[in-house]
């Protein structure tokens, strides 16, 4: 299972790509605005492809069908392993097919159905991403969405991943891989709360108390 780090801060992506702990980059606008213009942008796009070797996806902010292609078609101009992120509504559908045509890589946001991935992989998306912790409002379990979104996919042998959102702890990781996630969505923040774990900390202090036990040898 992949992860992509939602950033867009070059420190933030080295430091997760040092680690081998990024496949790749998710960016909002919002992530995007912390830089300054958006040539800006697109120079982050590109160094966020470079740092980490992996696909960049980028979210659209326009939900009009003729602004939605023209950032679509300026955003892939950042790198060629750009993935332009649409909202899936309807207007959205005609443009995936356009932009797909033309060999831009699209994914659909907001998918929270297996009939929406269906649609949304039947009309060009190489990836549908779901913010599944939403669906426990509505009386939902997200991974069993997740899990008949997989199984919607595999039956309709349509070769598009599946991309989860919204994970607040690590049990939730594990969900997602026995869902057959492809992708999981991360923060930096994230990625350290996931790294801690208090038996960890209590393995390490019991280590080092051994070693303090331990007789230190007299230098002659």
């Amino acid at each position: 299972m992949k992860i992509l780090l939602a950033s867009a801060d070059t420190e933030e992506l080295r430091w997760a790509a040092e680690r081998q702990w990024t496949d790749g980059v998710f960016t909002t606008p919002s992530l995007m605005a912390r830089g300054a213009a958006a040539e800006e942008g697109l120079g982050q796009l590109a160094d966020a492809s470079r740092i980490t070797g992996g696909p960049v996806y980028a979210a659209v902010h326009s939900v009009h069908a003729d602004e939605m292609y023209q950032e679509a078609r300026e955003l892939a101009r950042a790198t060629e392993q750009t993935v332009v992120v649409l909202p899936l509504i309807e207007d959205a559908v005609p443009c995936m097919r356009r932009l797909t045509a033309e060999g831009v890589q699209v994914a659909a946001n907001f998918v929270h159905s297996s009939a929406q991935a269906l649609l949304a992989a039947k009309a060009g998306a190489i990836a549908v991403i779901v913010p599944f912790t939403e669906h426990e409002s509505f009386g939902q379990s997200g991974f069993t969405v997740l899990q008949e979104i997989r199984s919607v996919l595999d039956s309709a042998r349509l070769e598009c991943d599946l991309v989860a959102w919204g994970l607040r702890s690590s049990s939730d990781v594990s969900g997602c891989a026995a869902a057959g996630v492809d992708a999981i969505v991360l923060g930096p923040e994230a990625l350290r709360t996931f790294l801690v774990h208090p038996l960890t900390d209590r393995g390490v202090d019991g280590f080092l108390g051994e070693l303090a036990r331990i007789p230190r040898q007299r230098s002659h």
